[in-house]
C-alpha cells in the first residue's frame, strides 16, 4: 500500500489491528450493526469481500453509518470493481492477487491497497514496483509460516498480511513473525453467528482476537 489511511492514526492497515476481519455479507441491512459488533471488540479495519450482491452495498453503509470503521473490499479483481468499491466508500482495497492491469488501476484509486501474492518472485515484481505491502494469499497452502519466515532474511522490506487458513490456533504464529503486520480471518464473525445476529457474540470473538497483539508478547 502506497498511501496512509485518511483520518487514521496509523499510516497503514496492517497497523491498525492484529486481525483484519474477512467479511462475506449476505444481506446489506447486516453490515452495519456487524461492522459495530467488531469495531466495539477492537477491531477497525474491516474487509468486505465481493463475493456476494450485497457487497458494494454493505461496504457503503459502512462507510456512511460507521465512521470509526476502517472499511475496506476484498477479492477486488477488476479495474471497474475498483472504481466501484472507492466509489461506495471503501478506504483499502485487497486483491488475492494481480496483474499489470489490476495494479495500475488500485495505485490510481487514492487509497491503500494490498496486492496479493503467493511467490517470491511475485513478491520481488511488486517491490521493484514500489509495493512493500501485499497480501500473502492463499496463506497455508502457499507454505505458512515456514515461507514467510524464510521471505524475511531477503526481502526484509516486505511486509505481509497473510489470509487463508488462518484461525485462533495460529494467528499468533503468523503474528510473531518480523514481516507480517496482520492477519487476516474470518473466524470472529462465523456464519451462524451473522445468520442469527448474534452480534453480541461476534464482538466477543473481535475482543479475543483483537487481544493477540499483546497476547505473549508476539505482536508489536
Amino acid at each position: 500500500m502506497t498511501s496512509p489511511l485518511p483520518s487514521s492514526p496509523a499510516a497503514s492497515v496492517l497497523d491498525l489491528a492484529p486481525v483484519v476481519p474477512v467479511v462475506v455479507v449476505s444481506d446489506a441491512a447486516d453490515a452495519v450493526p456487524l461492522a459495530r459488533a467488531l469495531v466495539a471488540g477492537g477491531l477497525p479495519a474491516i474487509e468486505v469481500t465481493l463475493r456476494t450482491p450485497a457487497a458494494l452495498d454493505a461496504i457503503r453503509a459502512v462507510a456512511d453509518e460507521v465512521p470509526e470503521a476502517v472499511v475496506g473490499a476484498g477479492t477486488v479483481i477488476t479495474p471497474e470493481q475498483v472504481r466501484d468499491c472507492v466509489a461506495a466508500g471503501a478506504r483499502f482495497l485487497v486483491s488475492p492477487g494481480w496483474t499489470e492491469t489490476l495494479l495500475a488501476a488500485m495505485r490510481g484509486s487514492g487509497v491503500p491497497f494490498l496486492p496479493g501474492v503467493s511467490t517470491t518472485s511475485e513478491v520481488v515484481a511488486l517491490l521493484e514496483r514500489g509495493v512493500r505491502e501485499m497480501k500473502f494469499f492463499p496463506a497455508q497452502a502457499a507454505g505458512g509460516t515456514a515461507y514467510l519466515r524464510s521471505l524475511a532474511g531477503p526481502l526484509p522490506q516486505a511486509r505481509f498480511c497473510p489470509t487463508g487458513g488462518i484461525g485462533p490456533a495460529n494467528a499468533r504464529d503468523y503474528l510473531s513473525l518480523p514481516n507480517v503486520g496482520c492477519v487476516g480471518g474470518s473466524w470472529m464473525v462465523p456464519a451462524d453467528a451473522v445468520a442469527a445476529r448474534d452480534w453480541a457474540r461476534i464482538e466477543e470473538l473481535a475482543r479475543s482476537a483483537a487481544g493477540l497483539r499483546d497476547a505473549g508478547g508476539t505482536c508489536r
